[in-house]
Formats: structure tokens, C-alpha cells, sequence
């Protein structure tokens, strides 16, 4: 049996990382880590450099980015970072002194370069490099607590000669995310000691929060791998949502504990070597101390009864379907984070404008054998199905961008743009490249895509191509397919995005953030769906009807002042598979 997590201080080493992808409860957890650790006696400070950090919500108080004490609990305080404005600021200081002197399409291009998820890292690791190496902050606190961990791959940027040269301002070979690390030359000693530390087991612990499910485990699996890699081996494994139990007879509460157990029965095998910790699903919301408390202990917190209403009656899926069906042709990009549901909703969709008598094309970058999985081996009606392979796409790109630059830059050159190319925008681009020939060989069906890029990707694309037109060298840069596809995609008639989500704090924060990234490429999502809610289930277990209670308040939220309208999926006893499956889930 895998023991309770409980940190105490003499086990605890000074600067604890907490990191693993949305959702997982990684706030939670290090909040009511430092709670415990200053219940102790100890003082601690606990540092989100999360640009949606909800430390505020959790806490129950505002929290800025001054040291703010944190009421009832003595010895902690707390501070937001603003990666986001740290982005911004140096944005400025490094496209500033190029406005008057550049032309406008090469500005852009370069401020979009410094607009994307790499650079908001970077800019927060500079954020907590100036927290871990000041000996007067340092000094002042028994444990740091970091609410979210720099990645394996911005380390590696970091450790690049190259990242410090002129190379990144000046670099013209592609629609990378190039230059993340420009005009912070003068900080290489600063980001060197920030390593240095978090690379000392005795400083610092790794703890990767992951959810007991595949697609969390996974994600786990990745990141353990990429931070060994770079050096950082202290690390340690929390399993935080554990059902302990289920309801005999209860169908939702026996679905999901199997589930789970067969997920960590089926965990990635290097993670089974790491010192492994579990956490229950808990039957209320972890915001205040007395909740943060009670989370390493068995004990019982008051709840507020509230009743649910019939929430699936309210929001249906097949209302989306029916909406987008008046159509005779368009496409349909479902979008999200990892682990909401992307692929089940939009083989969903898929069979639903299939059953209405519509030609579709449902495409995806999942292993083919998911989609297999999903929609099983008969489909049935007009629909056809393809798979991106997104590694030979990325492979592809990358060799084409490699290309280009063998003979203008340097040894070092090469090794800091090879790094460059593994930032999560490659991907996208490349893939949105693929994307974009399907859908241009699909001019009178839907097409439905699986997994779409971002507004900073698109906006990228877009910037790309005026600035090579300003270079008079457009021709092969950037395929006619995408050129035709980014209007298309701004046309709110010929192109419905579905933003997926679920009923919790961090994806619902999300989801928010990719629709603010979206309206600044001027698309506006049609739809927000709520995948996997156990307050549409009818569960009667008592750990997740309260859960269910609990995601009224963010159901309330996407439909109120989120979404311009809203869809809820209930949780499913049975994994959406196969045809029949997903046509009962459009009803």
C-alpha cells in the first residue's frame, strides 16, 4: 500500500518544486504542504510562478506581489510572481530598440516570437532565479515552496552558450519560438547559481503531482525524464485524488476507483522506481486552512449542503451538434488541455453530423490506435477518419528550419535552435501545417480537428508570413494551405471552435487563458463544453456527490461569464468507445 503523503520539516529539504500538468492539484498540495511545515514551527514561504496562480483562492486572501502574511497560520507568507508581466517587460526591452528602425511586419513577427508559453517560462524562472539566489531571502526561511517547476526543456535552453548571443535577435529561420531568452545576457551567472541549486539534492526536492490516471501518469513520466536528464534526480512522486472506496451497487463511484487502479497497475515503469506517495479524493474543495488541515489527516470537514440540480437536462451535447448541423459544410477545432476529453468530444461531434446526414472528416494527432480505440473498427455513415503523425510533422519542420540555418550560423547556433525547435509551438506549427491540407482537400464536408493550435501559434504564422513577404522571399515558407486556412478559421460561419474543459478550478483558469490567447487572433469560441461531471452522473457515492456540489460553482462560472454557450458531458460509467457509444452520448 503506498504511504500517505505527510511532509514534516526534518525530512523536508529547503526548496521544494511542486509541478505536473493542470488540474492535478499541485496548488493544493503545496499550500497544505506549507501550512504543515509552518504549523511546525517553521518559517515558509510559498512562491507561485503560475500565470494563472489561484494561491489567492486557496488561501482565502489577496495575494500580490509583495510578501503577504498569511492569516492564522504564523511563520507562513506568501507571494504571487507575474510571469506574464515579466514576459511583457523584457518583450519590450528586446523589440524596443528595433520599432523606429525595423520594418512593422519584422516588429511583430519578433514581439509574437516573445509571446509564446517558452517565454512566460523563462520570464518566470527569472522571476524565482532572483528569489533562490538572494542570500537575504534565502536566509530568512527554513523551506521555499515553488508552486509550479521550469521544465527539463527550459533548462537546457539555459545551459546553451548560444542562448546569450545576438544569434536570438537576429534569427530569421522559421516560426519558432525563437528568442525566449533575449536581453537577459547580463543574468547568465544569476540563471547558472538557480540550476546550481535546484541540481543539489540536499537543497531541493522535485515533487511531481500527478492525478491516478493515464493521461496525469504519462505527463509524470515526461517530465521526471526531462528534468533527470538535466541533472535534477531528487525527485519523488505524489498521487494526489485517490478514491479509498466505493459504493456497492453505485455504478459511477465502482467505474472510477477501477479505473484508477488500473491506471497505476499500468503507470509508465520508471516512475514506479521513484518514492511514491498518495493523497485521497476528498469530498470537499481545498480552499481555506482548515481544509488545507485536514488534507494529511483522516478527518472530517463541515459541509455546506447544497442541492444539484438536474444539470444534464440543462446543458446537452446534442445541442451543439444540432447548431453546427444547419450548416451544410465547415470546420471544427475542439481545444483544451491535456486529459479533458479532446478526442471522446470531438469523435463525438464527428458521429453526430455523420448521423445527420453530413460528409465528415475527423482528423487527429493521437496514436491512431486511440482513435481506434475511440471510434472502434466500424464506422458507420459518411465519416472518415485520418491521423496525423505530429513526430514525423515535427521531424519534417524541424529539417526544413535546419535547413535554412546550416549555413548562416554557427556550431552553437545549431545546438541552441535544435533545443529551440522542441518548444511546444514546433508542434503546433507543424501540425496546424498538416491540419491545413486536410482541410483544404475538404472543401464541401466538415472537417473536425482534434487537437488545434493556439492564438499565439496562429498569430506566429501570421507574422511569419508578412515578415518573409517584407524579405521578398515568401514563396515556400509558408504552404498556400495555411495562408487560405488562417481566414477561414477568423470566419465565424465556416468555423466553430469548442473549448473542453472540466468542472475544476485549474482547467476552467485554463480554458479561460486559451480563450484570451484565441480573441487575440480574432476567433471567438462557439461553444465551452464540461466534460466528465460527476453533478450530471447521478453518482450516489458520498465522496463524489459532494464533489459534485463542489463543481456547481464552476459550471456557474463558464456559463455565465465564460462561454457564449455551454454544453456538459456527464462523467461516463463506460469509456466512450466505438460508434454506437458515441452516438448514445450526442442523445
Amino acid at each position: 500500500m503506498t504511504k500517505r503523503f505527510q511532509p514534516s520539516s526534518p525530512n523536508a529539504t529547503p526548496y521544494l518544486f511542486f509541478t505536473g500538468k493542470g488540474g492535478v492539484g499541485k496548488t493544493s498540495t503545496a499550500c497544505a504542504t506549507a501550512v504543515t511545515l509552518a504549523d511546525e514551527g517553521r518559517q515558509v514561504l510559498i512562491v507561485s510562478t503560475d500565470p494563472a496562480s489561484n494561491l489567492q483562492d486557496v488561501f482565502e486572501v489577496e495575494i500580490g506581489y509583495e510578501t503577504t502574511l498569511i492569516p492564522n497560520v504564523p511563520g507562513l507568507s506568501a507571494i504571487n510572481l507575474d510571469p506574464e508581466e515579466a514576459a511583457a517587460a523584457y518583450r519590450e526591452k528586446v523589440v524596443g530598440p528595433y520599432k523606429d528602425k525595423l520594418p512593422a511586419p519584422i516588429i511583430a513577427q519578433m514581439e509574437e516570437q516573445l509571446s509564446g508559453a517558452c517565454t512566460v517560462e523563462i520570464a518566470a524562472f527569472d522571476e524565482f532565479a532572483s528569489i533562490l539566489t538572494n542570500p537575504e531571502r534565502t536566509n530568512e526561511y527554513d523551506h521555499i515552496i515553488f508552486d509550479t517547476a521550469p521544465t527539463g526543456h527550459t533548462l537546457r535552453l539555459l545551459q546553451l552558450p548560444t542562448a546569450w548571443s545576438s544569434f536570438l535577435e537576429d534569427s530569421t529561420h522559421g516560426a519558432s519560438c525563437l528568442g525566449p531568452l533575449s536581453g537577459l545576457g547580463e543574468k547568465k551567472e544569476l540563471y547558472s547559481e538557480a540550476v546550481k541549486a535546484l541540481s543539489n539534492s540536499e537543497q531541493t526536492t522535485l515533487v511531481l503531482v500527478s492525478r491516478p490516471d493515464a493521461s496525469a501518469l504519462q505527463e509524470a513520466n515526461r517530465a521526471a525524464n526531462e528534468l533527470r536528464q538535466v541533472g535534477l534526480t531528487n525527485q519523488l512522486l505524489l498521487i494526489n485524488g485517490k478514491l479509498q472506496s466505493y459504493v456497492e451497487g453505485d455504478r459511477v463511484s465502482t467505474a472510477f476507483y477501477q479505473r484508477q487502479e488500473t491506471a497505476l497497475t499500468n503507470m509508465p515503469k520508471q516512475l514506479t522506481t521513484l518514492t511514491m506517495y498518495e493523497l485521497p479524493y476528498v469530498p470537499y474543495q481545498l480552499t481555506g486552512i482548515a481544509a488545507l488541515r485536514t488534507l494529511f489527516h483522516d478527518q472530517q470537514l463541515e459541509q455546506r449542503s447544497e442541492e444539484i440540480c438536474d444539470i444534464a437536462e440543462n446543458y446537452v451535447l446534442k445541442d451543439v451538434i444540432k447548431q453546427v448541423g444547419t450548416k451544410k459544410k465547415g470546420v471544427i477545432m475542439t481545444m483544451g488541455k491535456g486529459g479533458v476529453g479532446k478526442t471522446t468530444v470531438a469523435a463525438a461531434i464527428a458521429v453526430g453530423l455523420a448521423e445527420l446526414g453530413h460528409s465528415v472528416h475527423l482528423t487527429t494527432t493521437d496514436p491512431a490506435a486511440h482513435l481506434s480505440y475511440v471510434l472502434g473498427k466500424q464506422v458507420q455513415g459518411d465519416l472518415i477518419l485520418s491521423r496525423i503523425d505530429p513526430k514525423a510533422e515535427v521531424e519534417a519542420y524541424k529539417h526544413e528550419v535546419l535547413s535554412k540555418a546550416s549555413g548562416t550560423v554557427d556550431e552553437n547556433g545549431l545546438a541552441y535552435l535544435e533545443e529551440d525547435l522542441k518548444s511546444p509551438c514546433t508542434e503546433e506549427i507543424a501540425v496546424f501545417r498538416a491540419f491545413a491540407d486536410v482541410v483544404n482537400k475538404a472543401n464541401d464536408s466538415f472537417v473536425v480537428i482534434d487537437t488545434a493550435p493556439t492564438g499565439h501559434t496562429l498569430l506566429l504564422l501570421d507574422a511569419a508570413q508578412a515578415y518573409h513577404k517584407e524579405l521578398e522571399r515568401a514563396s515556400g515558407e509558408v504552404p498556400e494551405s495555411v495562408l487560405k486556412l488562417l481566414p477561414r478559421l477568423r470566419n465565424k460561419q465556416e468555423t466553430d471552435v469548442v473549448i473542453v474543459t472540466l468542472p475544476e478550478a485549474t482547467p476552467v483558469h485554463e480554458a479561460s487563458r486559451l480563450q484570451d490567447d484565441l480573441a487575440r487572433a480574432d476567433i471567438t469560441p462557439s461553444w465551452w463544453i464540461v466534460n466528465q461531471s460527476f453533478a450530471a452522473s447521478n453518482t450516489m457515492d458520498p465522496v463524489l456527490k459532494a464533489r459534485s456540489r463542489s463543481e456547481l460553482k464552476w459550471i456557474q462560472v463558464v456559463s455565465s461569464g465564460k462561454a457564449n454557450q455551454v454544453a456538459v458531458i456527464p462523467w461516463q460509467i463506460e469509456l466512450a468507445k466505438g460508434y454506437e457509444q458515441l452516438k448514445s452520448l450526442t442523445k
